[in-house]
C-alpha cells in the first residue's frame, strides 16, 4: 500500500508512478491534458477497472483536476474565466448522470471558524437557491429552472452527527437525484494549495487526505450520484521538506557537487524519511499559506459561479 497522503487522483498516479519507475499509464488508468491557457490547465484521470483502482486506490470513475497559475494575484476577469472552465467541466459531469431539471442538492462541509476548512460552508452562502421559490413562488421563475437545494452539515466534532447521517436523512426526505459536495483537501504540492478544484463523479471520504477520515459519501451509501468538487489548502509539514529536500539535490547537483546517496534518494524515500524523523517528535503538522484567507474567497468566487452557471 503507497503512503499517499493526498486525495487528488492526479497526484496519487504521479507518485505511483514514480514509486514504480513507470513513465506511461498503467493499465486501468486513462490520463488527458488539457491547456486552456497560460494560466488555466485542466488534467483528466479515469479510473477504468481494479488494476487501476489498487494503483492509486480511488474508486473506478472520473477524476479532473483544474489548476490555476497566480490565484492570489487574479483579477476580477481572470476569476470569472476561471470560473467558466469549472462551469464546463461540472456540467459535463452532471450531465453524465442526470437529465436537465432534476433536481440537485449542494452540500458544503467543513468549519467557518477554521479558514482553511471554511470554504465548503462559504461556497454555500453564495449558490443560487431555488427549491423554496419553485414551491412558493413558481410564477416568478423560468419553467426550465432546475431545483437547487442547499445545506452546509457542520463536523462531527461540533454537532456529534456523523455528515452522512445527516446527509440521508436530507436525501431521503427532499428527493434530489443528485448530490454536489464541496469540500476542503489535502495536497502532495505546494504549489496546488487553494489553486487546484478537483471533480470526481465517484464521490468523496472527508478527511481521508489528513488520516482524519468519515463516513465516505457516495452513490453507494446515499443512493443518487455523487460529485465531489475538492479544493487542496493544506500539506504535511514532511511533503513540504520532501519538496525543499528536491530543491536543495537539484542545486547541489547542478554544482556538480552530488554523492551517491543523493542522487539514489528517490521520491518516496525522502518524504518517508523526513515523515520518520518528524512524527515521532509531533512536528509533522498540516500546513497552510499565510494566505490562506484571500485563496479562499477567490475560490469561493470560483466555485459558486461555476456551480450556480451549471446547475441553472
Amino acid at each position: 500500500m503507497d503512503n499517499f497522503r493526498t486525495d487528488l487522483a492526479l497526484e496519487r498516479r504521479d507518485l505511483y508512478n514514480k514509486a514504480h519507475n513507470i513513465e506511461k499509464d498503467i493499465e486501468g488508468i486513462e490520463t488527458e491534458e488539457e491547456k486552456i491557457d497560460d494560466k488555466i490547465g485542466i488534467s483528466r484521470v479515469k479510473v477504468t477497472n481494479e488494476k487501476g483502482e489498487q494503483a492509486i486506490e480511488k474508486p473506478q470513475g472520473n477524476y479532473i483536476t483544474i489548476d490555476f497559475k497566480n490565484l492570489k494575484i487574479a483579477t476580477v476577469q481572470e476569476i470569472e474565466n476561471a470560473a467558466e472552465v469549472v462551469t464546463k467541466e461540472l456540467k459535463a459531469l452532471i450531465e453524465k448522470h442526470i437529465n436537465l431539471q432534476e433536481p440537485i442538492l449542494v452540500v458544503g462541509l467543513g468549519n467557518i471558524y477554521v479558514t482553511p476548512d471554511s470554504l465548503g460552508p462559504k461556497v454555500i452562502n453564495e449558490v443560487d437557491i431555488t427549491r423554496h421559490l419553485l414551491k412558493y413562488l413558481p410564477d416568478a421563475l423560468d419553467k426550465n429552472t432546475r431545483e437547487v437545494s442547499a445545506i452546509s452539515p457542520g463536523v462531527l466534532g461540533t454537532t456529534g452527527i456523523e455528515t452522512l447521517e445527516i446527509l440521508k436523512g436530507i436525501v431521503d426526505n427532499t428527493k434530489p437525484k443528485l448530490v454536489i459536495v464541496i469540500d476542503a483537501l489535502a495536497s502532495r504540492s505546494i504549489e496546488r494549495i487553494s489553486s487546484s478544484i478537483q471533480l470526481a463523479d465517484t464521490g468523496i471520504v472527508p478527511g481521508a487526505g489528513v488520516g482524519n477520515a468519515r463516513k465516505e459519501l457516495s452513490q453507494n451509501t446515499l443512493g443518487i450520484p455523487v460529485i465531489a468538487m475538492g479544493i487542496p489548502t493544506v500539506v504535511e509539514a514532511a511533503a513540504i521538506a520532501a519538496d525543499s529536500l528536491t530543491l536543495l539535490i537539484k542545486k547541489v547537483q547542478e554544482q556538480g557537487e552530488s554523492n551517491q546517496f543523493l542522487n539514489q534518494l528517490q521520491e518516496e524515500d525522502k518524504y518517508s524519511l523526513i515523515k520518520e524523523v518528524l512524527t515521532p517528535e509531533e512536528y509533522n503538522f498540516i500546513v497552510t499559506p499565510k494566505e490562506i484567507d484571500e485563496l479562499i474567497e477567490k475560490m469561493k468566487d470560483i466555485i459558486a459561479r461555476g456551480i450556480n452557471f451549471a446547475v441553472n
